[in-house]
């Protein structure tokens, strides 16, 4: 199995949850939508920043418990919920080639099992840093998937899954 990052994409919020994110939050509360007056809110369902004048949504995330509840996983306390902000309205998901957005600024890749545990992290401080600490992630087997988290706020920005791993498989299963 390779451990290059070049093929594993940044996964942002699926359409059918930000569907479900737009009537009511994962803290069970109705997104109020306004007009972004400057621009820069990391979006989590196109996975780029805001434009001035845009109508987005700070809205509560539970990206663990969503993925677990796919997969049959038990978080645990590792279960966490947080403010993502979102396009109020739907929009096209992230361009073409995204790659790895939001890597201007310090980040955690923290690193999940198949069970939904913790099994380490890292503070990547560089853009440069992004592919070796996702080499470093994926080169342990226990790794299924990563979260990439703001550091200030310790907001998830977005998920990056192993090559192999097919998260609707359940815990543990891989492709092929």
């Amino acid at each position: 199995m390779t451990t290059s990052t070049t093929a594993r994409a940044a996964r942002p919020v699926p359409a059918s949850v930000l569907k479900e994110l737009r009537v009511v939050d994962d803290a069970g509360r109705p997104p109020v939508p306004f007009t972004d007056e400057e621009g820069g809110a990391p979006l989590r369902c196109c996975l780029r920043h805001s434009r001035p004048g845009e109508s987005i949504a700070l809205v509560s995330y539970a990206p663990l418990r969503r993925w677990a509840a796919a997969t049959g996983a038990d978080p645990g306390a590792y279960d966490e919920q947080g403010p993502v902000f979102v396009h109020a309205g739907e929009c096209g998901g992230p361009a073409d080639g995204v790659g790895l957005p939001f890597t201007r600024a310090p980040r955690t890749v923290r690193r999940y099992s198949a069970a939904g545990r913790i099994v380490g992290g890292r503070l990547v401080g560089a853009a440069d840093d992004f592919e070796p600490a996702f080499a470093e992630a994926f080169a342990d087997p226990d790794v299924a998937l990563v979260h990439v988290r703001a550091v200030e706020h310790g907001c998830f920005l977005y998920e990056v899954r192993r090559e192999d791993y097919e998260a609707e498989a359940g815990p543990g299963r891989r492709r092929g």
